[in-house]
């Protein structure tokens, strides 16, 4: 019977089979810490060791370069790289390892020769160009790793395989000219890079910079016939508030490719939203007057159009009530045109606002929303708001109960969503002007937490101005004349609560509402368009009662009329940071902060 127990070298072969593994771990692990550590001499000493093992492991190699580099044992070095380059000749990486070390010992030539043998080694595919190209990224020789992705275009002979790539390492090195030439040689070669370039043009690219990417553009679009090409451009003019500009880019697209006007349309609300008024109103007159009325955008373009045409007659400083009675003709000949339904409610809405807020017809105003609250087919959430702003006429006009009674329907019919809350708070308001305080305030003390941050924000200031001023008074005479006075400012009946806020002051001299006094009277007067007057009292609030919950309030009025009124930038940037640095805990400190750097020049996403 032949004997099963193994030779004793055949179980040294086996021992060591299975545990060369386990011990090659250690000593990398060992061989590791002591790299991190700083003790190369060791370290060295165990990759060497390591090395002599297992001589085409690359990363155990590299680790061992890595630390008689350190140690600045040269002559050691290059024999260890030449001889790996014996073994595997092929191996490109090699080459950039000797140029490194050629380097460290200030033989530029020789280090450049070496670069450009490992280009020579390298293989005509796209990982080996990308690996090798990576290499020189990792030690910042952007312009060795632009040879290699050059090189590799001309191996694989597609010009622009790498040209995001080029468009990167020329961001990195900082020419933006040569930076967007690449970017567009990719976006010709994969259109689906749009979205992307945008991104990193909007990041990378100074404002200054923008005249070379559309001057780049202007000679493409004259050559070739790519679409990408226009909607960058038109992209390039929004990013520099040239809305007019990127307009005449849109039409010029949405022509060619014969699109429904959805760019437009974009654009036409980008522009409204920067005040561009001028620009907006064409964008959406194109869509109404060159797509007709089957088109989706033809309602929504046509009230936007009328909304703006609003916007700019009533946000100027100096409009007539003849500017007005043009705008209300419009509106008039357009309904007549397409009717009152549900298709128009917001334009009829539009319309009883201009009667209600500044043609002062607040009869007409009613009568259009209550015939609009009546019409069949109305969605929920337009008659919802129909309800809300016919409660407000009815409350300029007096009509208390008509008022809260629509209040308390939409409450009722919307208890959960921000629709609701917002006629809640209004309700509360109502209750606060009649001086039922303590109701009013338990209400918007429910309302503070509001998802709506402005009304979370207006409930807030109220609860806790009548906390303030109930607690100070053994009578409710002071505050009830205030209300009243707020009242009277909501009714556009502006002489009556001037006379009721002046005789809070005389009958009320020492009470704390000196500061609400007067900014009560500057509200009052910007709703005059008395734009001066106005400014004079927020000043008076800001220098007298820096402290009270009026001051930040009043600054943030300052800041908007000096930026939007005054055409002032300088003056509404200084009262702008003066906000976020004098009342960091204001609700206006967020919004400031913003206004500052927009006014500033930086970007803000």
């Amino acid at each position: 019977m032949r004997s099963r127990i193994l030779p004793l070298a055949a179980l040294a072969a086996l021992f060591f089979s299975l545990t060369a593994p386990a011990l090659q771990a250690q000593d990398l692990n060992l061989a590791n810490q002591y790299f991190n550590s700083g003790e190369y001499e060791k370290a060295a000493s165990l990759y060497g060791q390591m090395l002599e093992r297992d001589d085409r492991n690359e990363g155990i190699f590299n680790r061992y370069v890595d630390c008689l580099l350190m140690l600045e044992r040269y002559d050691e070095c290059e024999k260890a790289i030449k001889k790996q380059i014996k073994k595997t000749p092929e191996n490109m990486t090699l080459y950039v390892t000797y140029g490194n070390l050629f380097e460290r010992m200030d033989k530029t030539d020789e280090a450049n020769a070496q670069y450009q043998r490992a280009i020579e080694k390298m293989s005509p595919d796209y990982m080996s160009v990308n690996r090798l190209a990576s290499l020189f990224m990792s030690n910042t020789k952007y312009d060795w790793a632009i040879r290699v992705y050059e090189r590799g275009a001309q191996m694989l002979k597609d010009p622009h395989r790498f040209s995001f790539n080029l468009g990167e390492l020329y961001r990195r090195k900082g020419e933006p000219a040569k930076m967007v030439e690449q970017y567009l040689n990719s976006l010709n070669a994969d259109p689906g890079r749009l979205p992307t370039i945008q991104t990193l043009l909007s990041r990378y690219l100074a404002p200054s910079d923008f005249t070379e990417l559309q001057s780049q553009l202007y000679a493409r679009i004259q050559a070739s016939e790519n679409p990408d090409y226009i909607e960058l451009l038109a992209w390039s003019f929004v990013q520099r508030k040239d809305f007019k500009s990127a307009l005449r880019q849109y039409k010029a697209l949405d022509k060619r490719l014969n699109e429904p006007g959805q760019r437009i349309y974009r654009l036409a609300n980008d522009a409204a939203d920067a005040k561009d008024y001028e620009t907006a109103i064409a964008a959406y007159d194109y869509l109404v007057t060159e797509k007709g009325k089957l088109n989706p955008f033809f309602f929504d373009a046509k009230r936007a159009s009328m909304e703006c045409r609003r916007k700019k007659i009533t946000e100027g400083f100096d409009y007539t009530q003849e500017d007005l009675k043009i705008l209300e003709t419009d509106y008039e000949n357009f309904l007549n045109q397409y009717g009152r339904g549900k298709q128009t409610a917001n334009i009829v809405m539009q319309l009883a606002d201009l009667e209600a807020y500044y043609i002062n017809n607040l009869p007409k105003a009613i009568d259009l929303l209550e015939n609009l609250k009546n019409t069949a087919g109305l969605d929920r959430n337009t008659l919802a708001r129909t309800k809300i702003s016919l409660a407000d006429y009815y409350l300029i006009h007096g009509d208390i109960w008509e008022s809260t009674l629509l209040y308390s329907q939409v409450d009722k019919d919307f208890k959960e969503e921000q629709l609701g809350q917002e006629a809640r708070f209004k309700n509360a308001r109502l209750s606060y002007f009649n001086s039922d305080f303590q109701w009013a305030q338990a209400q918007f003390d429910v309302l503070k937490a509001s998802t709506s941050k402005l009304i979370a924000n207006d409930a807030l200031d109220l609860s806790v101005f009548i906390m303030d001023n109930l607690n100070l008074d053994t009578t409710a005479e002071a505050i009830s004349l205030y209300a009243g006075a707020e009242l009277l400012m909501f009714q556009n009946r502006f002489e009556e609560a001037f006379l009721k806020l002046d005789t809070l002051l005389r009958d009320f001299p020492d009470h704390s509402l000196q500061d609400d006094v007067l900014y009560l009277k500057a509200q009052i007067y910007e709703r005059k368009r008395d734009y001066n007057q106005a400014i004079a009292l927020y000043q008076q609030v800001v220098e007298k009662f820096p402290d009270d919950i009026r001051a930040d309030n009043s600054l943030y009025a300052l800041a908007q009329l000096y930026e939007f009124r005054m055409n002032d930038v300088e003056k509404a940037k200084e009262l702008y940071e003066k906000i976020f640095m004098d009342y960091s805990g204001s609700v206006f400190a967020v919004d400031a902060r913003k206004r500052f750097r927009i006014l500033r020049g930086d970007k803000v996403q």
